[in-house]
């Protein structure tokens, strides 16, 4: 029995050795830390009046070249196939360049869905549903994102609410 008090005293004592401060003390010794540094001088703030604007300088602003939403919805609309609610279900291909993933799990009043790798406006995506020939992309609050419609076996065309095109496929 005190062979095993003396060996725990051993390993207590052992344990605690290992936990003295080693670190340098910078307050011992004839340079107690770094110098401080010298302030370095700084210009003066000037105040006034800016000069008025002249527009001239300018170009004039861009007229819109993005299509309106839903401008091009008719004429894919009337080209469109049936699509139905399961057959969107699983990975597609956005664009070329990310992914989009859909469910069947409801999540307001559609499906859950999601994109990894996208930009722009996709990458809100939360949810989906299908609307008649269309499938309705939404964010995570309910609002429409964009929409597609079936061109061809595993392959949908549509745009964004903003006009920006998307493409899925597999």
């Amino acid at each position: 029995m005190q062979l095993r008090y003396a060996m725990t005293g051993l390993v207590v004592a052992l344990a605690l050795a290992g936990c003295q401060r080693t670190a340098y003390d910078y307050n011992s010794g004839p340079n107690a830390g770094p110098a401080p540094l010298t302030a370095q001088p700084v210009p003066s703030v000037q105040g006034g009046q800016l000069p008025p604007v002249n527009n001239s300088q300018f170009p004039a602003a861009p007229a819109s070249t993005a299509p309106m939403p839903g401008a091009q919805a008719g004429a894919m609309a009337a080209n469109a196939l049936d699509v139905t609610k399961e057959s969107m279900v699983g990975s597609w291909r956005v664009n070329g360049s990310c992914d989009m993933f859909l469910t069947l799990t409801n999540l307001g009043s559609g499906s859950r869905g999601g994109t990894r790798g996208c930009v722009g406006e996709l990458t809100a995506m939360g949810s989906w549903e299908v609307a008649g020939k269309q499938v309705l992309l939404k964010d995570r609050s309910g609002n429409q994102l964009g929409s597609v419609y079936k061109t061809a076996d595993n392959r949908f065309e549509g745009q964004t609410s903003t006009g920006q095109q998307i493409s899925l496929s597999r």
